[in-house]
């Protein structure tokens, strides 16, 4: 067996036993023939640090299943810096792609101030500007805490044209009780500080990611969050699965559509005001769907995922979602040192993630709203022995809300039915 960059060993089938189907059963080689070819990765995941500042209680890099974090190099090295950033140049070059996207992650990306973040986002630019010239746009990202960013940094962020993303669960402290430190405390006032010197340069501000919590009042978490005057909200279903089902959902209430629920009160209180005062992604990203057009997130449609992530040691992994699943359920035992990215594509995880319909359950092409929920985030879908060819965790919840938004947008827009029965 070869091993991992970290001295580990590499990937097998075995090290996703619990998960046949796609790492034993789907047969990628029979795909590829038949004429069921990849699509190139356009979004870049960099890991710079493995470590954060805070311990969310709901954290599925450190409170899930698995703790490979523990075994790899807080921060990013230099050697593995450059090596993925000439391996994404590689891969704009082989596949001509005229844009992409870099995403800068942790843990939290700014321990240690935006200096790696910074060196990353020249080398990536640097490896894709002698690939492909002028010709190739990369659009850079850094999703962060917000507890570390301070004025200077936003200024040297906006400076390199990174946009900022920061995660907060409401705009009031009782909404973040679940974002504290390592020692128990709020994070509450440092994320906050920070934002407001986010908001003050709109140039920079990507806008805020949030995971839902049913305990917290849908609407009160809407306004309280547009009084940070984000540009992009994304409202998150806490990343759970059949095995480890998430607060308010299990065996007994698997049926019960509480985030869906929620979702759609706050879709009502978005759609039914005069004017839009920020786009929600969720919600556009339906509203876009039942009018036929593609999906631009994993969350739902069917469009192929078209993302990979590079850790801190090199490794390329999946998605870090993964990580509620099982212990090493994002590993493909490849890395930027031994292997192209053309190589991932090749991958079981990576292939299924690209099928569209073709990965879904038996339940799921039978329901008059697949084309729209698609089966919802992969992740979502995972059962212990069986894998990732189930309905969502969250299927109730889907589509309880792609109903609500149809019946919602169908007198604007004078038509038919957007679902049918």
């Amino acid at each position: 067996m070869n091993q991992g960059p970290d001295g580990g060993a590499a990937y097998t089938a075995d090290a996703h036993a619990t998960a046949p189907w796609p790492h034993r059963l789907l047969d990628v080689p029979a795909l590829r023939a038949a004429g069921t070819g990849p699509v190139p990765f356009h979004q870049f995941v960099l890991k710079l640090n493995s470590r954060c500042n805070l311990l969310c209680h709901y954290c599925y890099v450190y409170n899930a299943a698995d703790d490979t974090w523990r075994g790899r190099p807080a921060r990013v090295a230099q050697p593995v810096l450059e090596r993925s950033a000439a391996r994404i140049g590689e891969h704009v070059r082989a596949h001509g792609l005229r844009e992409i996207r870099v995403e800068l992650h942790g843990g939290e990306p700014l321990l240690g101030g935006p200096r790696t973040a910074l060196a990353q986002v020249d080398a990536v630019r640097t490896a894709v500007r002698a690939a492909a010239g002028e010709d190739c746009a990369v659009r850079v990202s850094v999703q962060t805490n917000g507890t570390l960013l301070t004025a200077d940094a936003v200024r040297q962020l906006a400076a390199a044209g990174v946009r900022v993303g920061v995660s907060l669960d409401g705009g009031r402290p009782e909404h973040n009780k679940r974002r504290v430190d390592h020692a128990g405390r709020p994070a509450w006032d440092a994320a906050t500080r920070g934002l407001a010197h986010l908001a003050r340069s709109p140039e920079a501000y990507a806008g805020i990611l949030c995971t839902i919590d049913l305990d917290l009042d849908p609407e009160d978490v809407y306004d309280s969050l547009m009084e940070f005057r984000p540009p992009a909200l994304d409202l998150l279903l806490p990343h759970a699965n059949w095995a480890a089902p998430p607060p308010g959902k299990g065996p007994a209430t698997v049926d019960g559509a509480p985030y869906g629920e929620w979702l759609a009160r706050v879709f009502d209180r978005w759609f039914d005001e005069g004017h839009r005062r920020t786009r929600i992604r969720i919600f556009t990203e339906i509203i876009g769907l039942l009018l036929g057009f593609p999906s631009r997130a994993e969350a739902v449609g069917l469009s192929p995922v078209a993302a990979v992530l590079v850790e801190t040691d090199g490794a390329i992994e999946q998605v870090d979602s993964l990580k509620a699943a099982y212990a090493k359920a994002p590993s493909t035992g490849m890395d930027v040192f031994r292997n192209s990215f053309d190589d991932v594509l090749e991958h079981p995880g990576i292939v299924a993630r690209q099928l569209g319909a073709l990965a879904l359950s038996r339940d799921c092409l039978t329901c008059p709203v697949v084309r729209v929920c698609g089966g919802g985030h992969y992740a979502h879908r995972y059962e212990k022995g069986t894998g990732f060819r189930n309905r969502s965790i969250y299927c109730t919840d889907l589509a309880l809300l792609i109903r609500h938004i149809a019946r919602r947008i169908e007198p604007v827009l004078r038509s038919g039915p957007l679902l049918t029965d």
